[in-house]
Parts: C-alpha cells; sequence; structure tokens
C-alpha cells in the first residue's frame, strides 16, 4: 500500500490549502488512480434520477465527476481546498453547466445535496476531525440523503491517508445515519484490494446532530466520564469527543439547551462547552 502515500514526513494534524497544493506540485499524488475507482463506477450505475443533487468534497482531479457527467448527470457539486485541480477542472469543465466547481474549505461548506461521493476525503483528514466530519456530512444532507463511498479498511502507520476500521466506523455513523450496507469492496483495484470498505449510509431525519466545542479535557479518562454524564440526558442518543479533546458530537431526538450540556460538567470547573463557531 506503499502507493498511497502523499508525502515523506506526516503526523496528525490538519492539512491546509498550502499543504495539498504543494502535493500537486510536487506530483506526489499517488493515492490518484487516474481513473473512477470501480466500487464507485458501479455505485453510480445504480443512480437512476440523473438529476440528483450531487456533491464530491475534497474532490481531487475528480474522475467521478466526469463519469457521472458523462452518463447524463447534470446537478453535480465538486469542492477542494487546493487551487492547482480545481483550476484544473474548471479548464476542463468549462462552459459546463452541469458541474459547479469550487475552491474552498468542505467544513464551511453550505448546501444541501441528495447524494455525497466519498473517495479519499475521509482517509485524508486526521481522526481527530472525525465528529467534525459526521456532523457536516449529516448538515448538509437533504432528507433521505445518501452518503456512499470508500473507507479503508486498515491501518497505517502514520498519515495521510488514515485508516480504520469497520468497528470504529460503525460507532461513530450508526445513531446519525442508517447503514444500509458496510461491506469489503468486491472490485477494488488490486493494490487496494481487501482493504476497502465500500458503505451506504443514509441520513437519519428523525435525529438532531450538532458539534461543540470542549474545553479543559486532557485525557481519555476525562472524556469517558464526560461521555457517560452527557449521554444520560434525556434525549441524547450519542456523544463522541474526539482524539485531541476539542470537539464533541451529540446526537440527540430532540433539541438539548446549552444550559443542560454545562450543567453535566460544572463538577470539574475546569470543563467548558460551547457552541461550534463556525468563523
Amino acid at each position: 500500500m506503499s502507493d498511497l502515500k502523499c508525502c515523506i514526513v506526516s503526523c496528525e494534524q490538519p492539512k491546509d490549502a498550502n499543504y495539498w497544493e504543494s502535493q500537486y506540485v510536487a506530483q506526489t499524488t499517488k493515492w490518484d488512480l487516474g481513473t473512477i475507482a470501480p466500487p464507485l463506477q458501479e455505485f453510480i450505475n445504480t443512480i437512476t434520477n440523473k438529476d440528483c443533487s450531487i456533491l464530491i468534497p475534497g474532490c481531487g482531479n475528480s474522475y467521478e465527476a466526469e463519469y457521472l457527467l458523462a452518463n447524463g448527470f447534470s446537478n453535480i457539486t465538486v469542492i477542494d481546498i487546493a487551487p492547482s485541480p480545481v483550476a484544473a477542472l474548471t479548464k476542463k469543465h468549462a462552459n459546463n453547466p452541469n458541474i459547479k466547481i469550487i475552491q474552498g474549505d468542505f467544513f464551511t461548506h453550505s448546501g444541501q445535496y441528495d447524494c455525497i461521493i466519498e473517495q479519499t476525503f475521509f482517509c485524508a483528514i486526521p481522526p481527530f476531525m472525525r465528529q467534525k466530519y459526521l456532523w457536516k456530512m449529516h448538515q448538509l444532507l437533504a432528507k433521505n440523503g445518501v452518503l456512499a463511498g470508500l473507507l479503508f479498511n486498515r491501518n497505517f502507520e502514520a498519515g495521510p491517508p488514515f485508516g480504520g476500521s469497520q468497528k470504529e466506523y460503525e460507532s461513530l455513523f450508526e445513531n446519525a445515519f442508517q447503514i444500509q450496507k458496510m461491506e469489503i469492496a468486491r472490485n477494488s483495484v488490486a493494490p487496494r484490494a481487501n482493504s476497502e470498505l465500500f458503505f451506504m449510509f443514509e441520513k437519519k431525519t428523525n435525529v438532531i446532530v450538532n458539534l461543540y466545542e470542549l474545553n479543559g479535557v486532557t485525557c481519555s479518562t476525562c472524556a469517558k466520564t464526560i461521555e457517560s454524564k452527557l449521554t444520560i440526558i434525556e434525549g441524547v442518543v450519542q456523544v463522541s469527543i474526539n482524539t485531541n479533546f476539542q470537539e464533541i458530537v451529540i446526537v440527540s431526538h430532540s433539541v438539548v439547551a446549552i444550559e443542560k450540556l454545562q450543567d453535566a460538567l460544572i463538577y470539574d470547573a475546569s470543563y467548558s462547552i460551547a457552541p461550534h463557531s463556525t468563523t
């Protein structure tokens, strides 16, 4: 799997536009297959509504978008933080009204989509951003919207890419999404054979997913205690604190007042929780 590496030195830190742009400039984009991944092609072939709104985050060279356009899809949005792939796509699809190409941060993007296609975006963000990913995907999907694509079913010594396991993904997503499918991809490209999971999640519309900023927590034991105290609040079905203890996602059946969340943490004056800032 050494073909996947995008840089020599890497660690679990957020990667900004300059970082990803440098990968394209240096042509260290070994994650790029040069074509659409077969499991994604197979999935797209099952979509019957060619006018449904589709988003591809972290699109890179977006062979998925090219395949969608070639097959008559008319409402495609792609977004990437790096200027080079966005410029290349803009040139390639100039004057094509069926695709919208955006350079920007996925996590500040707004819109409503029937389908979001995941391909090497989740694995490109560090694991401490996965709670934010869950929140943002749920936010961007329309009613009955579907998130589908590929996730690595293995771990890496360093990243990106960052991996994980089916059990880990199920624990993160199962309360906010209906897991329609999650299985070893049958037709991955050879270097990734038996190491990719194809998944299809449908947005649950009977839950609310909110992201909060957490302060004062410094260890996993404290995080587990906080999770247990917040989980017993009426209406709460999932509490998940990220790996650097700075963000927390709460899935609930009804709106939970911020005061209730704050009251649950008053046992330690060093802890505080506040709504996530989008700025």
